[in-house]
């Protein structure tokens, strides 16, 4: 298959990126990918789901984090074992797939320098929005800076997000497209002269004489920082189920990486586990890519993220159904079906429940855990050091660039920089950035049926600001809290659409009467692309939580001033539903409807939890019923935490296991943290003699 085919060519937001083809070799056959994209990437833009098989058990081996973290999509790569989500393609490269354990072989080391030792003010790690805004805070103050990234590009998950955020206008972009606000902040501190930018830089370790190390694309680097901030964000949450490491299982956060950083349609039908707003934006860019959602799974009464998110997805045509958890993901040599049950108050799965869906693609979106492993070490060493974004508590990007922009100025303070000023309200502000959603109100459309007005689909308490601060006239306020508080409308609108092309969670409407009493005009907004839109033809309409109302007629479309990826939709629709309509169907119920009889479901004991070591929950569970309580005893053993990931997968999920088995905290001993974050050859810490 071509890599053309499986490419995304049309989307509503993202540009066709300029590409340069390169020729390389796959298992010794000749194929083209992307100069400079990760190996991965390429593989799955040429239909290459299946990267290898494990030496333990044969399974098969494919991508899960896309981010670095695990090893299950690691490949031989010029000989050399390698994570192919970070290795970037280049031109002859013999790529091939990892069949059972590699075979030593005699390969040259890397040409690089001899270390360097490096001097600085303030060392960064992490180039996402907490750690942008804390450079330049510092930048503006002339303090010398260093910030170490191990993308290509700054900005952290922002490059992936397609949606409008939430959040304050003034203060943090609120409005504007994740991919447009790390493009603005990476702009202000490209201007800053004191504030030096490592891109492809992987930090290796935080060592006990108060230095960092560092390996950059010329060598390796050693910097001694006068105050560490740790900005490194979070990754994600596993989560053990049968079939849990089946190719086609993956985080989140690797599906955006492919679809919206790389352009790759890396699948057609998608069944999303986890309600937040991780998984609610990922079923949604999933939608935008053209792809089939066929419905989500949430474990809790009601969906953790904001509920404008999961109304948008709902009134699309996506079910979410909470109180459910995934049972398994089926297949061979990839995921070819999802099972899910309802849950009890104790989350154990209902029997007769079971419901079943064709897919190829299971999305796990169940949480994030903070990578905060440099910042302990910072701590036991004695360094000066802070954390800031989520690495220090898991919020939204909003809440991220203030937790930075806080930092910043704190440790411009504490170095004695003149004329710090911490404004009173920049904590509380912060505070209220990192809401997860507010109370709940009752929906009451209004009952007007003359002139133009907006209808506010919003009924969340939520940082949101964009309506209020956009409308020309003044018309839109709270009378609570003025960035938590619910939208108001009073007073004469003029039809300027603002209000309708700003809101992030596209919950704003505009409703006019003034041409026509029986068929008024419903102003939707539209972010799936408008080729998928007939004037004159019909469309099923629907309310704010995504039930179907009627039809309307679509009198045409138009793009908005000053949002160009925002699609204004014009509906001719019936009167007594104008005011209720809030989003159209793009997804028909018998294209989404579970299999007849539900699949059979593997015992929850098969789920593996170690990737590396394919070590099952069973073999966990049995090991500390055995009276073990040491993980570490527990690694020696069964050397789950012993593979190429370091842990960082399966470590969380042990500690959830010995929860389940009722053991507390105190009575565990956590794994040792290993003295280098990624797996490195030898030869960078060397580097070639000069002389």
């Amino acid at each position: 298959m071509s890599s053309q085919e499986k490419r995304i060519t049309r989307h509503p937001v993202l540009e066709e990126p300029r590409i340069r083809k390169i020729e390389f070799t796959f298992n010794g056959k000749p194929a083209v990918g992307v100069d400079g994209e990760a190996v991965s990437s390429s593989l799955f833009a040429m239909g290459i789901h299946v990267f290898g098989h494990h030496h333990a058990d044969e399974s098969a081996q494919g991508m899960f984090c896309a981010n670095g973290q695990c090893s299950q999509c690691t490949l031989l790569i010029d000989g050399v074992p390698r994570k192919s989500c970070i290795v970037p393609l280049e031109a002859g490269m013999q790529i091939e797939s990892l069949e059972g354990l590699p075979e030593l072989r005699d390969v040259p080391g890397p040409d690089v320098r001899q270390p360097l030792m490096i001097d600085t003010v303030v060392l960064i790690l992490g180039g996402g929005p907490s750690g942008m805004a804390a450079a330049i805070e510092l930048g503006k103050k002339g303090i010398d800076a260093i910030i170490v990234d191990d993308k290509d590009r700054l900005g952290g998950k922002l490059v992936l997000q397609t949606h409008k955020f939430f959040g304050s206008v003034v203060d943090c972009h609120a409005g504007t497209r994740g991919i447009h606000i790390a493009s603005l902040l990476a702009g202000e501190i490209l201007e800053l002269e004191s504030v030096d930018v490592w891109l492809d830089s992987i930090v290796l370790g935080v060592f006990s004489d108060g230095t960092v190390g560092i390996r950059c694309s010329g060598g390796y680097r050693i910097v001694k920082p006068e105050y560490l901030l740790i900005a490194t964000g979070a990754r994600e949450k596993s989560l053990p189920f049968p079939g849990c490491t089946l190719p086609g299982a993956y985080g989140a956060g690797a599906f955006q990486t492919l679809v919206n950083r790389d352009l790759v349609r890396c699948s057609e039908r998608i069944f999303v586990v986890g309600g937040g707003n991780v998984g609610l934006i990922a079923a949604y860019h999933a939608l935008q890519a053209g792809m089939t959602v066929v419905g989500l799974a949430e474990a809790l009464p009601l969906c953790g993220g904001y509920k404008v998110h999961a109304d948008k997805i709902k009134r699309l045509g996506v079910p979410v159904f909470t109180r459910h958890t995934v049972l398994a993901a089926h297949g061979h040599e990839k995921v070819e079906a999802v099972t899910i049950a309802e849950v009890d108050d104790s989350f154990k799965p209902l029997s007769g429940t079971e419901k079943s869906w064709e897919v190829d693609t299971v999305l796990v979106a169940v949480g994030l855990n903070p990578v905060d492993e440099f910042y302990r070490k910072a701590l036991k060493f004695g360094m000066k050091t802070m954390m800031a974004g989520d690495a220090e508590e898991i919020a939204e990007a909003s809440a991220a660039m203030f937790s930075g922009k806080i930092r910043g100025l704190q440790i411009a303070s504490e170095l004695g920089a003149e004329d710090i000023s911490i404004p009173s309200d920049l904590h509380e502000k912060a505070e209220v950035l990192k809401s997860p959603g507010g109370k709940l109100f009752p929906y009451h459309p209004p009952e007007v049926r003359e002139g133009v007005f907006p209808v506010l689909h919003c009924m969340q308490e939520i940082p949101c600001n964009p309506c209020m601060t956009c409308c020309p006239k003044d018309l839109i306020g709270t009378s609570g809290h003025p960035i938590m508080g619910l939208p108001e409308f009073h007073g004469e609108c003029v039809g300027c659409e603002k209000c309708v092309a700003v809101c992030p969670g596209l919950a704003v409407t505009l409703v006019d009467f003034r041409e026509s009493s029986e068929k008024p005009m419903v102003t939707v907004p539209f972010e799936l692309g408008e080729w998928l839109l007939e004037p004159g033809s019909e469309i099923t309409v629907t309310g704010w939580e995504g039930s179907v109302l009627g039809r309307a007629v679509i009198a045409g479309w138009k793009k908005a001033a000053g949002f160009p990826h925002t699609t204004l939709l014009k509906l001719e629709t019936p009167a007594d539903i104008a005011c209720r309509t809030a989003g159209v169907v793009i997804q028909e119920p018998e294209d989404i409807a579970p299999l007849q009889k539900p699949l059979e479901v593997p015992l929850p004991d098969d789920a593996i939890v170690c990737r590396c070591e394919r070590i099952s929950a069973g073999d966990i569970r049995r090991h500390i019923r055995s009276g073990i309580r040491d993980m570490n005893h527990l690694k020696a053993i069964t050397r789950a935490g012993f593979g190429a990931c370091g842990g960082k997968t399966c470590a969380a999920l042990i500690e959830r296991i010995y929860r389940e088995e009722g053991i507390p905290g105190e009575e565990m001993t956590a794994f040792t943290d290993r003295p280098l974050f990624a797996e490195t050859e030898l030869g960078w810490f060397k580097g070639v003699n000069d002389e």
